[in-house]
């Protein structure tokens, strides 16, 4: 099954997000196979990241959890809010 991960960064920490892009990245790339899409979600001019959203193959949503909670961000406290549920693809090509 797939599971989405919609996160939003806390204010003002743009700094925090870039520093910690590297091993983020690291982990995406990790993932393998089991990551599906992942990409910044934009701030209203479409110029500065604001969040992340994350796709992944997972047996359940508490493996999927598990999985998100080893990302960089998350471990460097980014994030304000972060949902983590379950995604059905219906339209359009994943990767």
């Amino acid at each position: 099954m797939l599971y989405a991960a919609v996160s939003l960064d806390k204010p003002g920490q743009l700094e925090l997000r870039i520093a910690t892009r590297p091993p983020h990245v690291a982990w995406l790339e990790g993932l393998g196979d089991q990551l599906k899409l992942a990409g910044p979600m934009l701030d209203e001019k479409g110029e500065n990241p604001i969040g992340s959203l994350v796709i992944i193959e997972a047996e359940s949503l508490a493996a999927a959890r598990a999985v998100f909670a080893a990302d960089p961000y998350v471990k460097a406290g980014l994030f304000a809010t972060a949902d983590v549920r379950a995604w059905r693809h219906t339209f359009g090509k994943l990767g």
